[in-house]
């Protein structure tokens, strides 16, 4: 690769010709301020934050979209610099909510760090604000446009990544302002609901919707019996909230902290995974000896259920009927285990503490219940769990571990994976594959469906048969899928399709990284090394062999398939329609 030569605040050094000066200094370790900077998504240079001067230039230049060239010279902290963006800060925060110390991003905000770090004591600019507003209709997301400082972060993501454009700028000049089509709520129009635009916003303008004081009330409320699951990517990545470092496997004091909350069982969503491979490859092995609807695609990303029901409603019968693992969980506590425990399971609360912000909307749904019992009574995000957590004066990193409780408690290293994308995919080929053949696997890692790239494929020798199938990740990849579906062109058995890039790891519901931190680590690999590490180091690591499985069919669901297990495992779906004469 072609290098520059190039000096920043006097330290010289070579570059690829392809950075930009904020690469370069990045790399150098020297700070420059950002706020409307996402790589590789947003480089528009339009909040002045990362302003520098480069020798021989007129004025100022933005760091973030200003490629280097040899011998060039920048100065990134001079008198004139710092002026020009404490004034450019001050101007943004003149017309900003300023109710820090009740905002839920408090201490973990881009705009109140670069205050403290620019040193800004007032604001000289007081005077009209735009009038703005808040949109709480959606079950998932709250958009507050009072704490928006228009960076665009939220709309790039959409726009460019999910590929959905839910979201985009409306109005100009003063009153300009993030909205969307025909000023409609976001539950209105069709919007996934992934929540990567939260994980993509700098302030608190884009939220989650709470649900923390819903389960406070439940604990508190002797007449309940209140339940808790955890998601297998929540483990990964909750100790952030609490200072450790970026995929840290935080089970058993994730547990711990949990328990102290008052929960009169934690157990593991894992095992809601293990269930949900056993009615999902069944499902797939009656479509390949039947010859039946081709590709089968997976349905326990709720994003991406909803985009499927609003942009592909003539190829729903794709989806696999099985519903998501906390929803099959939550049946099955309300149903096999409730007998087993002689409790009302109108008198059980369901907690589910998940990695994403769109299960908030799926638990929500009408077809969620069975005989009027809702499957899961609340779910609450990694960062709302850590909240609770705080509130109650629990910290992960100085507890002492505890293990899920039994006898649910148990789960394989397959359901470890579903965190991850490929994660599904591989879980149900362990088990496909060996329930087809007849024979154990001579290799349990299927790593041609693993990595990063958007979209994967891989042909898998199963008997006589190649099975074909491909891992979409993000809502833009999906999108390619699906085309290729509709057009006739997807030569695939199965499909598994995550709404968030990455997969649940980077769900819309996890730890929120700043910028800098987004484009200098690489969080997903690191969150998802950790469910790896699990799956290898767990005694059992195919869903079949899971023994509370293995006991659940035999005590109660007969078998996979069943119409008993159809009744509290599987579900529907349907169109969605949001604009007249759609």
């Amino acid at each position: 690769m072609d290098k520059v030569k190039i000096t920043i605040d006097g330290i010289e050094m070579e570059v690829p010709k392809t950075y930009t000066i904020l690469d370069a200094a990045r790399e150098a370790n020297v700070d420059i301020p950002t706020l409307c900077h996402l790589k590789d998504i947003n480089e528009i240079g339009a909040c002045r934050m990362c302003i520098v001067e480069v020798e021989g230039a007129r004025g100022f230049v933005t760091s973030c979209v200003m490629p280097v060239s040899d011998g060039m010279v920048v100065r990134t902290n001079t008198p004139a610099i710092r002026d020009a963006r404490k004034t450019t800060l001050e101007l943004l925060l003149s017309n900003h909510n300023r109710s820090c110390l009740t905002c839920v991003r408090s201490g973990n905000c881009e705009l109140q760090a670069l205050a403290r770090k620019l040193n800004v004591e007032g604001i000289e600019f007081e005077g009209e604000k735009t009038k703005t507003s808040i949109d709480d209709l959606s079950p998932s997301i709250v958009r507050d446009n009072s704490k928006c400082i228009l960076c665009k972060r939220c709309v790039a993501v959409c726009k460019k990544v999910q590929e959905v454009s839910a979201i985009n700028t409306m109005n100009r000049g003063f009153k300009s302002e993030i909205g969307s089509a025909c000023n409609k709520s976001l539950n209105d129009v069709p919007c996934s609901l992934c929540g990567q635009c939260i994980e993509a916003c700098p302030t608190g303008a884009l939220r989650e919707k709470d649900a923390t004081q819903k389960v406070w009330e439940a604990l508190n409320n002797p007449e309940l019996y209140v339940i808790v699951q955890t998601a297998p990517a929540v483990r990964a990545a909750i100790g952030e909230e609490f200072g450790m470092p970026i995929g840290t496997l935080a089970t058993n004091e994730m547990v711990a902290g949990l328990k102290r909350l008052g929960f009169n069982k934690v157990f593991d969503t894992n095992t809601g995974a293990d269930l949900t491979i056993m009615e999902e490859g069944t499902e797939l092995i009656e479509r390949i000896n039947n010859n039946g609807v081709f590709p089968m695609i997976t349905s326990c990303s709720p994003g991406w259920v909803r985009y499927a029901e609003s942009n592909y409603p003539d190829l729903l019968d794709h989806l696999s009927s099985a519903k998501s693992p906390h929803q099959m969980f939550g049946a099955i506590l309300k149903s096999y285990y409730a007998e087993k425990e002689n409790i009302d399971p109108k008198k059980m609360f369901v907690v589910s503490v998940m990695p994403c912000v769109a299960k908030k909307s799926e638990s929500e749904r009408e077809e969620m219940e069975v005989d009027g019992v809702r499957d899961v009574d609340a779910v609450l995000t990694t960062r709302e769990a850590a909240r609770m957590m705080k509130e109650a004066g629990v910290d992960l990193s100085k507890i002492e571990g505890a293990p899920f409780d039994n006898p649910m408690g148990d789960a394989s290293g397959a359901g470890a994976i579903f965190g991850t994308t490929g994660g599904v995919m591989e879980a149900a080929l362990r088990t496909v594959k060996e329930i087809l053949t007849g024979e154990p696997l001579d290799k349990i890692d299927f790593e041609e469906v693993r990595g990063e790239k958007g979209i994967k494929e891989a042909t898998i020798k199963i008997g006589d048969k190649d099975i074909k199938v491909a891992i979409a990740h993000g809502l833009g990849n999906a999108k390619r899928i699906m085309d290729m579906i509709r057009d006739g062109n997807a030569p695939y058995h199965f499909v598994e399709i995550m709404a968030c890039p990455g997969g649940c790891v980077m769900g819309g519901g996890q730890p929120i990284c700043d910028a800098k931190t987004r484009a200098t680590v690489d969080v997903r690999k690191l969150r998802a090394e950790a469910l790896y590490k699990l799956d290898k180091e767990l005694p059992i690591r195919k869903s079949h062999e899971n023994p509370v499985i293995k006991k659940l069919y035999e005590e109660y669901l007969e078998k996979p398939g069943s119409h008993k297990a159809h009744k509290l495992l599987h579900t529907s779906y349907h169109p969605r329609h949001y604009f007249e004469n759609e």
